[in-house]
């Protein structure tokens, strides 16, 4: 009981994910006057306002370094997967070209033409590429940086955006070595590639820059899991809360991170599931909007990388069956989203606790809760069938590193 009045408090004191607190103001002065029903259509805009949410990540360098890889390892694609960035040894990309997320069509991966080429010198490709509309710029090479990596990130610092060194291609470059010697140590290798990336930066006019060793085909090995997180992190809340869905499943805390993301907002939908054209179901004890009750837990399979499109794309790279991957993690979720799913998710579920978790987000709304409101009801399918999606994630990926 302590715990629970403690974590109470803590809500009541914070103000919850997304919200100004100017917006938090106005939300209990509506639902102070006129309850839920004049709070809905503020939480619907901050939805909408979530979902229109647009993240353009620019991608440049010289030509050859592997962006197009890198993109496509970003957005969770093969080169031969639908809508993959093409893959070329020579430049493929004349015009800065958009790639979105699969999924997540507002991030979008923008492919810029490689500097010093002969149809872009390094001014006429500043003025061309329009940086302003870039939410941060990766600066990749697969060598040494050179005195254009350089002058863009100047430029770009210049305009008060985030830019990021990615030294592309390390396993190629550890694996030539480790044919080459007798003895071999991984980490004392890459110690030496970082501090060649370092120098040249500092002596082309970049003072300590910070440098990712990544690999485009081992993205969970190396540096490439540090950088998503340093991506995320210098991201404003709302933006970087759209950046962690995007991220493929790489890491059980991938997978948990963007589980507390859509966790942040199951209460906004629990409120409008529980009051928009509610009807009674049979099997649950509050009427609740099903359609879109489905509709969200579709959007959490999706953003979990679990929906069929994406279970298609793990299968072919892993020589598995779509079947076989569910069959290793067996769930209704996998499968058709239907009103008798709805029901099997409100079995054994425990109101109290799913009370103290709503309240700690959002403590406006805690005098709608009993044991048989809608919103409750709503909450509560919400939160078990998010439960169970990352469970679910967490075990397809076992299952692909397994594989591996």
């Amino acid at each position: 009981m302590g715990n629970y009045s403690s974590r109470q408090q803590a809500a009541q004191s914070e103000t919850p994910t997304y919200f100004t607190q100017e917006e938090l103001s106005k939300l209990k002065s509506e639902f102070k006057t006129g309850g839920v029903e004049n709070v809905q259509p503020l939480l619907q805009k901050k939805l909408k306002e979530l979902d229109k949410t647009e993240l353009n990540i620019a991608v440049t360098g010289d030509t050859g370094t592997g962006k197009s890889t890198f993109i496509n390892a970003m957005r969770g694609l093969c080169s031969e997967d639908e809508g993959a960035a093409a893959v070329g040894i020579t430049e493929t990309t004349m015009e800065p070209t958009g790639y979105p997320h699969p999924n997540l069509p507002n991030v979008r991966y923008w492919d810029l033409p490689g500097t010093g080429t002969p149809q872009f010198t390094t001014d006429s490709y500043l003025k061309k590429m329009k940086f302003e509309k870039y939410d941060f710029f990766i600066i990749v090479s697969a060598g040494r940086f050179t005195e254009n990596d350089a002058k863009l990130a100047m430029e770009i610092k210049r305009l008060g955006k985030k830019f990021y060194f990615v030294r592309s291609k390390i396993d190629a470059d550890l694996n030539s070595m480790r044919q080459q010697r007798k003895e071999f140590d991984a980490d004392a290798e890459m110690r030496k590639i970082r501090r060649y990336c370092v120098s040249g930066l500092g002596k082309a006019g970049i003072p300590d820059p910070t440098v990712f060793l990544i690999s485009s085909f081992d993205n969970d090995m190396y540096e490439f899991p540090r950088l998503m997180k340093a991506l995320a992190d210098d991201l404003p809340k709302i933006k970087q809360s759209v950046f962690v869905l995007a991220l493929p499943n790489l890491s059980v805390e991938i997978i948990q991170k963007k589980g507390e993301v859509l966790k942040e907002r199951i209460w906004m939908l629990a409120i409008l599931v529980g009051g928009v054209g509610a009807i009674p179901v049979p099997g649950l004890s509050a009427a609740c909007n099903i359609g879109i009750l489905i509709g969200v837990i579709i959007y959490f399979r999706e953003c979990m990388c679990l929906d069929h499109v994406a279970l298609g794309r793990l299968a072919n790279r892993k020589g598995k069956s779509v079947e076989a991957l569910k069959a290793a993690a067996p769930s209704p979720l996998l499968g058709e989203i239907t009103a008798d799913v709805i029901v099997w998710l409100c079995t054994a579920l425990v109101a109290v606790s799913a009370v103290a978790s709503v309240l700690y987000f959002a403590p406006l709304v805690g005098s709608l809760f009993g044991a048989g409101s809608s919103f409750l009801m709503a909450f509560l399918i919400l939160s078990n069938a998010l439960n169970l999606l990352i469970e679910c994630a967490i075990e397809l990926l076992a299952v692909a590193k397994g594989a591996e």
